[in-house]
């Protein structure tokens, strides 16, 4: 079963390849989504998995991950700004940065998200490269975010209209700089890290030895990676895919999909006003190719590597839990829609852009998650 599922995916990519070929940005935006879903697979960077991690399993280090991808994103984007935009005055925003209006309708978005990956047991980037893992949870939960996004598009113009319109948005650069935002940046992740190593050696307790070739592999191709190395890779491939073809996101395709569905069903109206004026994952659809061929890649290079380390697995979960997956799928969907990007696009993209719209979403996101963990929703 796992060859089975390495080979499917090496056909994926290798068909992916054929019918890009002939554009150089396309290409590019293969290897990225190949390699953002290698990451993902192999260190398990599923945002409900590392937060479930530190809240019922009192190991930190997922989270800690988390934040090294901030941090990691948070510098190369102001490399990648300072070369495109010297002087951060307003008006300008550097171009396609995922900053968002921020708003009531932005927080009420985040709990949906968070509520949703808890109901469907993982981030909609998590639903995707599990899809190589076999699970079937994974389609329900993603057929449930399309339905979302219809539900979202189909309120976007009563939620524009009552809180999204004259809501602000703001970039940290126009108020701090590009240092002090940076250093504003780096002191919150630092105090969020902070309780965080203190719970690490626990976590950390009986690791002792030496490695050999055997060992190696073993780390490489069968076991989790480390998640703060899972963490620098993503802050890594979030910087190189905005320096050379739009930042990170896993959702425009589907919500571009979605738009069209819901339009030819006549249950999204004709228009949705400034929405493909916000920066964030559009689904406007020239947004739909680029970022299909990312997310197929990605799928795809998920199926090799579950394969390979032999984690494909096809347990049915029961009528009762794909039902919560359905739900939780919604939600995800509503909440990925009216935030304009889930926890890839908008707390992670939007994080490393030094918008405040990330951080309120991250938030509202995480805060909920780890309530409704707690509380067990989960299970």
């Amino acid at each position: 079963m796992g060859w089975a599922a390495a080979a499917t995916g090496v056909v994926a990519l290798a068909a992916i390849w054929a019918a890009v070929a002939e554009d150089r940005a396309l290409v590019f935006a293969l290897v990225l989504g190949a390699g953002f879903g290698l990451v993902l697979q192999r260190s398990r960077f599923c945002f409900l998995c590392l937060l479930r991690d530190a809240v019922t399993g009192g190991d930190p280090r997922g989270l800690l991950g988390l934040l090294a991808a901030l941090a990691v994103g948070t510098l190369g984007y102001a490399v990648v700004f300072g070369a495109w935009l010297p002087v951060p005055l307003r008006p300008g925003l550097p171009p396609d940065a995922h900053i968002g209006p921020v708003s009531w309708v932005l927080v009420l978005a985040g709990i949906a998200f968070g509520l949703g990956m808890t109901l469907s047991g993982s981030c909609v980037s998590g639903h995707l490269y599990r899809l190589g893992e076999g699970s079937l949870r994974a389609p329900v939960a993603l057929l449930g975010t399309g339905i979302g996004f219809v539900a979202g598009l189909a309120s976007w113009p009563g939620l524009y209209e009552a809180g999204i319109r004259d809501a602000p948005v703001v970039w940290l650069p126009h108020h701090l700089g590009y240092a002090g935002s940076i250093l504003l940046t780096l002191a919150v992740l630092a105090l969020l890290a902070l309780p965080l190593l203190r719970r690490l050696p626990a976590a950390e307790a009986g690791r002792t030895g030496g490695l050999d070739l055997g060992d190696v592999l073993h780390r490489v191709f069968r076991a989790r990676w480390p998640a703060w190395l899972g963490g620098l890779a993503v802050g890594a491939i979030g910087t190189v895919a905005y320096l050379r073809t739009e930042p990170l996101g896993v959702t425009a395709a589907i919500g571009g999909w979605s738009r069209q569905a819901g339009a030819g069903l006549g249950l999204v109206p004709d228009r949705l006003p400034g929405l493909d004026a916000f920066a964030g994952c559009g689904t406007a659809p020239d947004a739909i190719i680029g970022n299909a061929t990312f997310v197929g890649a990605m799928v795809a290079a998920s199926f090799v590597a579950a394969g390979i380390a032999r984690q494909v697995s096809f347990d049915w979960p029961g009528w009762r839990k794909q039902g919560r997956t359905l739900a939780g799928g919604v939600l995800l969907g509503w909440g990925s829609m009216t935030g304009l990007g889930c926890t890839v696009g908008t707390l992670l993209s939007g994080g490393m852009a030094a918008a405040l719209s990330g951080w309120v979403f991250g938030l509202a996101c995480m805060a909920t998650a780890a309530v409704t963990l707690r509380w067990g929703w989960d299970r």
